[in-house]
């Protein structure tokens, strides 16, 4: 009997295991069907990527999942040609092309990708320390991992930890996962292999 209940105990264990670990598609590669578009920049699919380029009013725009996502480690890759001022927005809602949350900056050399950026609020809260710029890889394809839990947000690219930041205003927030594509003009950010990692809270 106790043989049989350590071993209920490692199944459910490996189960829960399992559960935590499962990754979510968030992009098919095949269209965007569960995105949402705001503002009348260009949001594709080519060759099985996912790619933003400036529509002709070079204004801000953003593509949101449907769905909430609260606790996550997400990883994505980028690979930025022109200007490639993007962004991965969490926890974040929208009316029109105006967003409430936090942004992920994805932006070229020496314009602080890595760090969290709070739009219509209080600005920049943290930025990477300036000799970690030179982990992004501009013209190629680069790897970024954003976990957010609870108040706690950490940020990776290339493998290398951007920022670690704790704030109870971002703990509060509640919204989707968005990529941005900046006002200006001449913007064109691809992107593929968006996975997310749901984060169970105990």
């Amino acid at each position: 009997m106790k043989y049989l209940v350590l071993a209920l105990l490692s199944l459910a264990s490996f189960q829960m295991g399992n559960a935590q670990e499962t990754s979510i598609d968030l992009f098919n590669g095949k269209d965007l069907d569960d995105w949402v578009k705001h503002g009348e920049e260009k949001w594709y699919v080519e060759n099985g990527e996912l790619v933003c380029e400036s529509g002709p009013k070079a204004e801000y725009g953003y593509l949101s999942t449907k769905a909430n996502y609260k606790n996550f480690d997400l990883t994505l890759e980028f690979k930025q040609e022109n200007d490639g001022n993007s962004g991965v927005f969490f926890r974040s809602t929208f009316e029109g092309t105006k967003v409430s949350g936090w942004q992920v900056e994805v932006a070229p050399p020496q314009k602080h990708t890595g760090g969290i950026y709070e739009s219509y609020g209080r600005g920049w809260l943290i930025k990477p320390d300036a000799e970690k710029d030179k982990n992004l890889k501009m013209g190629e394809w680069n790897t970024m991992r954003i976990r957010v839990h609870g108040t706690s947000v950490t940020t990776w690219l290339n493998g290398v930890e951007m920022i670690t930041l704790d704030d109870e205003k971002i703990g509060q927030g509640e919204g989707a996962i968005a990529l941005q594509i900046h006002d200006g003009g001449g913007i064109k950010v691809k992107w593929r292999n968006i996975k997310l990692k749901p984060i169970q809270v105990q």
